[in-house]
């Protein structure tokens, strides 16, 4: 019981320390965003009205990486959770980077071709460390399955970064989730992983959701958060009482996944390219029959909480429970998503 609270206590610090320094972080990085014109413009496809500052995803990449280095001598690490904790920490640093100097270089930014191969040598680099799919064989499809996975994940927070509140509440609640499940057990870099990151990203959503101090994270930011969330997705186990656990982390995320299949399915049957962005997404397209964007990043918000609790939830019940459960949420997504692709954007 005194190792629970313990462990609880260095959670908690985890979590608190990047939430303050991302609340201090972020406006004095929106100030050098206003001072040095780093400025996310309006364009035909991007929704937002005015020039708007776009430095906040450094404020939460320095806070993640501060708590994380922070904890490294606040406690004894295994040395496999210090390895994966500074395999995190470098492919964390380089997605960053990458969104970084896309963010810089817009309206253009980096190539699709230079963004995709950067991102898989990272996810490379990850699995090639051991955080990877271990339960599928042979071994080189769980390494292959892994790398789509982390280059999956990490865009599809990029890609449903197109309103306020949105990504970043994601991140953070998927984060949450994460350490629901893996919280207590063996799996300590998921734990701190999620904890760290849950903190950075909800300190940098007040500013995110002001109407006076707004700042957006950027492809820094979105990137950062889907790269960590994929890597701490891997290195929990989810099948202890029945094989369907595996689908805890889909649910988890389904919220970014589910937005990611479908634009790139609609655009695709436009004969449009996926990579190109367009306004249908399910957020814009809620929007465009009255929804606000405040009830709409709400909504979200409750889905992927009540998604944690049933990913949590099927790892807890016998195969039987699982299979309903696995099933009604397939069933429900499917019929959503038939209802909203019928909106006109």
């Amino acid at each position: 019981m005194n190792d629970l609270l313990d462990n609880f206590r260095l959670y908690l610090i985890a979590f608190a320390l990047p939430l303050l320094l991302s609340l201090a972080l972020t406006p004095l990085l929106r100030a050098l965003a206003l001072r040095f014109g780093h400025l996310d413009k309006p364009t035909d496809i991007k929704t937002h009205k005015i020039p708007t500052p776009l430095l906040g995803g450094t404020a939460i990449f320095l806070a993640f990486s501060a708590s994380l280095l922070f904890m490294r001598f606040y406690t004894s690490f295994p040395t496999g959770t210090l390895r994966d904790l500074r395999v995190i920490l470098a492919g964390g640093a380089v997605m960053f980077l990458l969104g970084l100097i896309d963010d810089l270089r817009k309206p253009h930014g980096l190539g699709v071709k230079v963004k995709f191969a950067v991102q898989f040598l990272v996810a490379i680099y990850v699995a090639y460390y051991g955080i990877r799919i271990h339960f599928i064989h042979p071994d080189y499809l769980g390494f292959i399955l892994s790398v789509i996975w982390i280059v999956g994940v990490s865009n599809a927070f990029n890609i449903i970064d197109i309103m306020d509140g949105l990504s970043a509440g994601q991140a953070a609640l998927a984060a949450f989730g994460f350490l629901l499940i893996a919280f207590p057990s063996e799996s300590i870099y998921v734990n701190f992983a999620s904890a760290a990151l849950a903190g950075a990203a909800a300190g940098f959503l007040p500013y995110n959701l002001s109407k006076r101090f707004k700042i957006f994270m950027g492809d820094s930011g979105s990137l950062l958060c889907g790269f960590v969330l994929a890597v701490v997705a891997l290195g929990t186990r989810y099948t202890d009482v029945n094989p369907l656990g595996v689908y805890a982390p889909l649910f988890i995320l389904a919220i970014p996944i589910y937005d990611t299949f479908f634009v790139s399915f609609l655009r695709l049957r436009r004969g449009h390219s996926p990579f190109i962005g367009s306004k249908d997404h399910f957020a814009l397209r809620l929007e465009k029959i009255g929804f606000s964007r405040r009830r709409i990043v709400g909504l979200a918000s409750l889905c992927t909480l009540g998604l944690a609790m049933f990913a949590w939830l099927i790892t807890q019940v016998p195969l039987a429970w699982g299979v309903v459960i696995v099933l009604a949420l397939a069933i429900e997504f499917l019929l959503v998503g038939i209802v909203i692709a019928k909106i006109k954007i």
